[in-house]
């Protein structure tokens, strides 16, 4: 449930309650990551979203190291992440990989990243890749991007897509556990937002900010988390 306590401190109040706990300005706003154009973007392959997916999907609830350890032999495993091979993953493939040690051994997760397979092949062949609808998406309704990867895709919800977007160079906003208490603190919302209205309201507040400050979502989320942790 939204909630109604009060103005948020503007986004320049943000950062000197950052700048205080971080050790000035200049720690809190170094290696923020600028973020990468639509053709940039755009221009991104398949295999290496679908990839980014995979990674996603296998580190939900597990130690990321592992993954990363393994990732190698992930790559191996599932072929390059080739969108038309997985799309069409026979279930003798399927099975192998439930059984194939250099994955993480979850029949869910394979069958999710076959079924993200499916979805980039699909938006593939409906004429506008996957890439260049996320380029092309506004930040201004970036929460929609969210929804929609939620919606559609399959295990993309919760952090998973956010951070997929973030690595892939999308101007972004992640609802870590210290975004959320700042939030929380401004008065957008009460709790961590599981709603579309809650969405909505986190939404019209990095808008709010980002119209004040000019500053990108990604410096907004990031400077949101060092106010708090």
């Amino acid at each position: 449930m939204v909630t109604l306590e009060g103005p948020m401190r503007r986004f320049e109040e943000i950062v000197d309650i950052a700048a205080e706990r971080k050790g000035g300005r200049d720690a809190v706003l170094a290696g923020i990551p600028k973020p990468k154009s639509p053709d940039e973007i755009a221009a991104v392959p398949d295999d290496r979203w679908l990839a980014g997916m995979a990674r996603g999907i296998f580190q939900a609830g597990i130690s990321w190291t592992v993954v990363e350890n393994k990732w190698p032999e992930i790559e191996e495993a599932f072929r390059g992440f080739d969108v038309g091979a997985l799309s069409m993953m026979s279930e003798d493939w399927f099975d192998a990989l439930v059984a194939d040690r250099r994955v993480i051994r979850s029949a869910p997760k394979i069958a999710a990243i076959r079924d993200n397979a499916a979805f980039l092949r699909r938006l593939a062949e409906d004429g506008t890749p996957f890439g260049r609808r996320v380029a092309d998406w506004p930040e201004a309704d970036f929460a929609g991007l969210l929804d929609w990867l939620k919606r559609d895709g399959s295990r993309l919800g919760g952090g998973t897509a956010a951070y997929l977007l973030r690595s892939m160079g999308k101007d972004s906003f992640i609802l870590s556990q210290d975004v959320v208490a700042r939030l929380v603190a401004e008065g957008v919302i009460d709790k961590a937002p599981t709603s579309r209205r809650a969405m909505q309201a986190v939404q019209q507040a990095f808008n709010t900010w980002r119209e004040e400050s000019g500053a990108t979502l990604t410096t907004i989320s990031r400077v949101l988390a060092q106010s708090i942790g």
